[in-house]
């Protein structure tokens, strides 16, 4: 098989990466817009704090599932269609969310939502077919920076947008917002991305998923970056999920504050990405700023709850976006160096999916360790979860150094 279909030109090639980027960023937006949201939308719908969790949960849920599925069919079929499909269905799952009768059909519509929007392993692999690999680093950054900005505009949206005192009601304008956006984003990619893949007669033998698992699992490389990947995701998104009720509790902040520390840690960790991440990366070597990145991060979350609500909050907030910033888009250039063209969207898609279920388990023991209640057992449980991840790290390049 021929895995790159016939160069583009640079032109287009460059609107090509801005609406794949499009997707990562509207893709993370849905998960991140209901955050700020969360304890008052539950509270339109009288659901308890379980209910509000598993709501928050199912987007991942969704994304666990659909991850190595797209990823692996794309490999076959080609990347275009994928994706053109699964934005779309993001597009109508996020409008049917603006009018969900009961906390019940919030959670199916949110559970297909981020199945649709399992579709990062599609977008990986097509970076990955189209830039060679001593430019991975750099173009992971700049996907990385567009799944910053929706991690972080997500909340700021919700936050800005919603207006608790209407009711259910409130929470439709930032949710129809999004569904808007994944329209024109599914209408960019059907127009400008060209497909990267070429059909191929299908392998008549080929590997089953449970043989692919495995394979993965024991990489030295892929291995350890998909621990890695569970880690710091298990920690950083049960923070974010449980941000808004400890803001609440410690501060007595409304989702306008939320968003607003949101905000600023977007302000701070996207231009990194976009501008210093890949050039550090060349300089200093992928696996040292991954590990310098997680060694960053497991600082600010143990400083956290020393914070005052004022400016020290919105820093260590802040500081932890940055070292995430620069340490993410590191593991994803590791890992498509060590995976066969072939089979680039199916391991990303597995690493993918292990990211999702962390953002399934990271905010349920979150949410426990906050009702015990611990209210800033969270940060400190997190700072230790992540700790290991920097050995992980340097483990993980010295692997990559000797193949």
């Amino acid at each position: 098989m021929t895995p790159q279909a016939d160069a583009p030109s640079p032109r287009r090639s460059a609107w090509a990466l801005y609406t794949l980027l499009s997707v990562t960023f509207i893709n993370i937006l849905g998960f991140g817009i209901v955050v700020p949201l969360l304890p008052f939308y539950g509270a339109s719908f009288h659901a308890a704090p379980w209910q509000m969790g598993l709501v928050f949960s199912a987007y991942p849920i969704g994304s666990f599932f659909g991850e190595p599925f797209w990823g692996r069919l794309s490999d076959r079929i080609g990347r275009k269609p994928i994706l053109v499909c699964t934005t779309l269905a993001n597009c109508l799952c996020y409008g049917a969310l603006a009018f969900a009768p009961n906390i019940y059909m919030a959670f199916l519509i949110r559970l297909v939502g981020g199945l649709g929007a399992g579709n990062g392993s599609v977008v990986q692999g097509y970076i990955a077919d189209v830039t060679a690999p001593e430019d991975r680093a750099s173009r992971m950054a700049t996907l990385g920076a567009a799944y910053n900005i929706g991690f972080i505009l997500g909340p700021v949206a919700g936050g800005f947008l919603a207006k608790p005192s209407a009711g259910t009601i409130g929470f439709q304008i930032p949710l129809l917002a999004a569904s808007v956006l994944a329209a024109c984003s599914a209408m960019g990619i059907a127009l400008i991305v060209r497909e990267t893949r070429k059909i191929r007669v299908p392998d008549p033998n080929p590997p089953t998923r449970l043989a692919m698992i495995r394979y993965a699992v024991r990489h030295p490389v892929v291995g350890r970056l998909m621990l890695l990947t569970f880690m710091v995701g298990f920690a950083f998104n049960g923070i974010e999920s449980v941000f808004g009720l400890w803001a609440q509790h410690r501060y007595a902040w409304q989702p306008r504050d939320v968003g607003l520390c949101f905000g600023i840690a977007g302000i701070v960790s996207a231009p990194t990405q976009f501008l210093l991440t890949g050039t550090l990366s060349r300089r200093f070597g992928e696996a040292r700023m991954l590990a310098v990145g997680m060694v960053g991060t497991v600082i600010a979350m143990a400083l956290q709850p020393f914070g005052n609500g004022g400016w020290t909050t919105y820093a260590l907030m802040a500081m932890t976006a940055l070292c995430s910033s620069v340490a993410f888009p590191n593991a994803g250039a590791l890992m498509s160096r060590a995976i066969d063209e072939d089979n680039q969207g199916q391991i990303m898609g597995f690493n993918n999916a292990t990211g999702a279920f962390a953002r399934v388990a990271g905010p349920q023991v979150a949410y426990f360790v906050f009702s015990i209640p611990f209210v800033d057992g969270p940060y400190f449980l997190g700072a230790l979860i992540v700790a290991p991840a920097i050995f992980l790290a340097l483990a993980a390049g010295r692997a990559a150094a000797r193949m």
